[in-house]
């Protein structure tokens, strides 16, 4: 297997320069928060990996974005019920989650009051060592804590690729694990060759099958495959027309319903964040409380057509 997309196009630097207007003068879109549905935590960027293509430069000494604590977050959970605000979903991505040592607390108290909790996570070696937490919790709270698995690609050699060496056997190992021992855990996979998707879907349900796994790979929940980004390669502006054209709703794109929390290094304080996939640019930094961040957001970046209006996807369950 050694299919990779062809090289394209280098962005032209006239793009994404400006908020209210794109390099042919025509009106940026925007998207509007229609309801807080998601709130997800950037539990730190230290990782147990570098991979090859980390849109978030995770790694065992990217420490850009700090460990999260518990009290941190818990004013963040305090705020959406003081304000009555319809989020039920909490997610925490990385770096690896299971990494950072609050993490087992968090996800208590995320659960304890009712919510739903999403895990982003290789489930290697941070994951092993808290495997009798996270049975303890599931009994408690049952599928109310969900989480995802990153396999980047069906195969090993394609996955190793970009995870290195070695990385296949403990990451399916824990992969299986949650699959046995009463989890329904989904997987995050990546559209990295130039196969079409519904053959990269085929291939993950005949790994899937052959490992005992109850996935259903055409389940875009269950299954998630995310498009690639790179800002240095050439997409489309989104303009104001473009919803008519592409037949999509601002409401479909991830900023419409979910924001994420973040620490930066040597900061006082967290901050909320317009996504999960634009931590650093500060263009996309809209407040310190979520009622902040309620504001719109301009798709003046790369990520926001290749990923979510271009690329169709989400990071949500």
């Amino acid at each position: 297997m050694d299919q990779i997309t062809p090289v394209v196009q280098r962005l032209d630097p006239a793009k994404f320069r400006d908020p209210a207007v794109t390099a042919k003068g025509e009106t940026r879109a925007s998207v509007a928060l229609r309801s807080l549905d998601t709130l997800w935590f950037n539990t730190g960027t230290l990782c147990n990996l570098t991979c090859a293509h980390c849109y978030i430069e995770s790694s065992p000494r990217n420490d850009r974005l700090s460990y999260l604590t518990l009290a941190e977050m818990r004013d963040y959970l305090d705020e959406i019920a003081r304000d009555a605000l319809p989020t039920r979903l909490i997610g925490f991505t990385g770096g690896e989650p299971f990494m950072n040592p609050d993490m087992i607390a968090m996800l208590r108290d995320v659960l304890s009051r009712g919510l739903h909790a999403l895990v982003l996570t290789n489930a290697m070696t941070p994951m092993r060592r808290l495997r009798a937490d996270l049975l303890t919790l599931r009994e408690s709270h049952g599928d109310r804590l969900a989480i995802r698995v990153s396999l980047d690609h069906h195969d090993r050699a394609m996955h190793e690729r970009e995870r290195g060496a070695g990385t296949w056997d403990p990451t399916m190992d824990g992969l299986l694990w949650l699959a046995r021992n009463g989890f329904s855990p989904d997987v995050a996979g990546r559209r990295f060759t130039a196969e079409p998707e519904d053959q990269v879907r085929a291939g993950y349900a005949r790994l899937f099958s052959q490992s005992d796994i109850d996935i259903d790979a055409t389940d875009p929940v269950r299954l998630m495959l995310f498009p690639e980004m790179d800002p240095v390669y050439d997409v489309p502006e989104i303009t104001s027309d473009c919803w008519g054209i592409l037949h999509k709703s601002p409401d479909d794109v991830m900023c419409a319903s979910a924001r994420m929390v973040v620490k930066r290094k040597g900061a006082d304080h967290p901050v909320v964040l317009a996504c999960t996939l634009l931590p650093y640019d500060p263009a996309f930094e809209l407040g310190r409380t979520l009622a902040e961040a309620e504001r719109s957001v301009a798709l003046n970046h790369p990520h926001c057509a290749s990923f979510c209006v271009l690329g169709g996807a989400a990071c949500s369950r």
